[in-house]
């Protein structure tokens, strides 16, 4: 999927409304990001003013580029690069979050049902990260919350997505996690496989969010900021209230290379589970996270949730809904 905006909302003959440009870079384009394809299709932007316009470099760490360029508004993508960056390189503040679960899922080989993570010791796991470190992060922090030491697995995670779910039906390693909308269709087109775990029933974590350098909120950042959230709120509230299957021929368009049953049943297991709250980063799903990130050595210590998030923009468009 490449570079995307806002579609046009007025009517033929109208007066064009102007609008604000608002420039976005996003580290990929993912079914978790859902409320802000809405949002943009349905012209909620338009409605606040703004006419937005994404794009998504490769590699997809050239959203810090994009910041420091000033070429992008706000970039969207894990909060992990935000603390991982705090005091060693470029601060970077975080203004309000898109999904609030974790997106992925763990494949098996075989059927079976449930799964005791302590039962995976001694095992391979495959994990793709082309997208950056979240995969490994996430799964890791599940092991140990349930008492298993990351250590008593072996894994292979350096190589691509897609080469290692070749490998994987090919008979590499025991386990692989992947996005949730790859691994359902993956599980449905080979009866070898199944799905073990949809970690989007794992609990909150601030898996998505929006950030930019850190630096005063002058008025008409705030502004602009509000006015984008305010939009971006109206996505989430219109997709949950929908069931997915009454919007199946735009999932469609959307995800084109996915089948559609799949993307419908995956949606609808996101609305279901939390993956869509609300534009404000919860606390408790920061601190969890935070010490994920403290315990993967990648901060030296949990951060402060004041110290990443400010979270007036988002409590303020909440506000004004």
């Amino acid at each position: 999927m490449g570079d995307y905006r806002s579609r046009p909302s007025s009517s033929e003959g109208e007066k064009p409304q102007v609008l604000q440009p608002f420039h976005l870079t996003a580290t990929g384009y993912n079914l978790n990001y859902l409320p802000e394809y809405i949002a943009l299709r349905h012209g909620f932007f338009r409605e606040q003013g703004l006419d937005v316009r994404v794009k998504i470099p490769t590699p997809w760490d050239g959203v810090l580029d994009a910041l420091a360029e000033g070429t992008a508004d706000m970039a969207l993508g894990g909060i992990w690069v935000p603390s991982m960056y705090r005091n060693r390189s470029q601060h970077y503040t975080v203004f309000a979050q898109i999904a609030n679960r974790c997106p992925l899922a763990l494949l098996r080989r075989g059927q079976g049902d449930g799964l005791k993570l302590v039962d995976m010791v001694g095992s391979t796991v495959l994990m793709k990260s082309g997208g950056g470190a979240s995969v490994g992060l996430f799964f890791k922090m599940l092991l140990r919350e349930n008492g298993v030491d990351p250590k008593s697995l072996d894994y292979i995670q350096d190589l691509d997505g897609v080469m290692l779910g070749n490998l994987f039906q090919g008979g590499m390693g025991d386990y692989f996690i992947t996005d949730n909308l790859s691994a359902l269709a993956m599980a449905e087109h080979n009866p070898d496989v199944s799905i073990a775990m949809e970690m989007v029933s794992q609990g909150d974590i601030p898996w998505s969010v929006y950030y930019r350098e850190t630096a005063p909120l002058t008025p008409a950042i705030f502004d602009a900021q509000k006015r984008f959230y305010v939009a971006l709120a109206k996505g989430i509230d219109w997709v949950l209230q929908h069931d997915a299957e009454s919007f199946r021929d735009e999932l469609a368009e959307l995800f084109p290379t996915v089948p559609i049953d799949v993307v419908v049943r995956v949606t609808n297991l996101f609305r279901r589970n939390g993956m869509w709250t609300s534009t404000s980063v919860s606390r408790e799903g920061f601190d969890r996270w935070q010490q994920g990130l403290a315990d993967a050595r990648l901060v030296k210590e949990p951060f402060a949730y004041e110290a990443i998030v400010n979270d007036e923009v988002a409590a303020a468009a909440q506000s004004a809904k």
